[in-house]
């Protein structure tokens, strides 16, 4: 199964619930210091029925997860029956805890930690509800809760259902976001644009946020901007397109579109090509260089088997993280379900 194949569902989505009172938040630019990263082990049959190809998956998130420990603590979310197979796999660096999952997709069901006023840490709630309920998140879904309630954080509801890989954020006061991945009545019913995007912005304690349409029903996610396009500095991007864009393919479309809203907005933008001589030629293949993971000391980044973009995609992160040290992965198990590092994993601040 793959995140560009909808999948069945046995959960409802869940409406989002009022905006309340709640201190001003700021949640860090990813670049900024890390206390640790958090990712998720994926378990469910139901999800993924084909055994051979969960393990694939679970062989890269363990490769993932032992070569962000070199850099920064990693915690990893597993049902305590999971352990003994996870440290069979995994850095004996890598921190396990009995929170028990589903999935693997911590960007969306993992906590969004922020700053409070005084300096502490909350956890900044955006309500996981399976992509609108797309595929079922019974242990997801309560995944951010949960770590909040061990870590003794506050959780802070932000008045939203969704994904924090559907908005991207600089640290600096600007968010950009599909409304693709927002809008309706699988994630927000009765809320606006600017209803969703003001949540947003109090979410993230921004003050901007540039949208562009995205692409609704021809993914799980609906098309999340963070395989497309990432903040690297304040109002700098880096973008990830193909060399000879498909004008049948909604997701080619969808994309220039999306690069000529931002740089109409104003933001500088820098461009990867996609690979073109990959491993994987599937058509909902996601071969994504801007789905990366921004550690301490590192960047942590896929390369998809293309000698030249993925020599371009290292130079460039290079380039744009400037001090660290740029680690490729063949990660080519996540881009089958519609995915990569950067959706796996989710920073607590320093």
């Amino acid at each position: 199964m793959t995140r560009r194949t909808l999948l069945a569902t046995s959960a409802a989505a869940c409406a989002a619930s009022p905006a309340r009172a709640a201190p001003r938040l700021y949640v860090p630019p990813e670049e900024a210091p890390h206390q640790r990263c958090f990712m998720m082990w994926p378990t469910s049959r139901k999800v993924y029925p084909d055994r051979f190809f969960l393990d694939l998956l679970q062989d890269s998130i363990a490769d993932i997860a032992s070569t962000i420990a070199a850099f920064e603590p990693v915690t990893l979310l597993a049902h305590r029956d999971e352990h003994r197979k996870i440290r069979r796999k995994t850095s004996a660096a890598v921190t396990l805890w009995d929170i028990p999952t589903e999935d693997l997709w911590t960007r969306d069901a993992g906590p969004l930690f922020a700053r409070t006023p005084d300096g502490g840490l909350a956890v900044s709630h955006i309500q996981f509800n399976g992509w609108g309920g797309k595929q079922l998140h019974a242990r997801d879904g309560a995944v951010a809760a949960e770590i909040a309630r061990r870590l003794g954080l506050p959780l802070i509801d932000s008045g939203l259902a969704g994904e924090a890989g559907g908005v991207e954020h600089d640290g600096h006061s600007r968010l950009i976001a599909h409304t693709s991945s927002w809008l309706g009545d699988d994630r927000n019913p009765g809320l606006s644009q600017d209803q969703i995007g003001a949540r947003l912005m109090a979410a993230y304690g921004a003050e901007h946020i540039t949208w562009a349409p995205g692409v609704r029903g021809d993914d799980i996610t609906d098309y999340h901007i963070d395989s497309l396009a990432r903040f690297t500095a304040p109002g700098r991007i880096l973008i990830n397109l193909p060399d000879t864009p498909d004008p049948a393919d909604p997701f080619h479309r969808a994309a220039r579109d999306t690069h000529d809203r931002l740089r109409a907005a104003g933001f500088e933008i820098d461009v990867i090509p996609e690979p073109v001589a990959r491993r994987v030629d599937a058509i909902d293949f996601v071969a994504s260089y801007v789905n990366y993971f921004a550690c301490n000391g590192a960047v942590i980044a896929a390369q998809f088997g293309d000698p030249e973009t993925d020599a371009i995609a290292s130079e460039a992160l290079a380039h744009h993280y400037p001090g660290r040290e740029v680690v490729m992965l063949n990660t080519d198990a996540l881009g089958e379900v519609g995915g990569g590092i950067h959706c796996a994993t989710q920073q607590m601040p320093a």
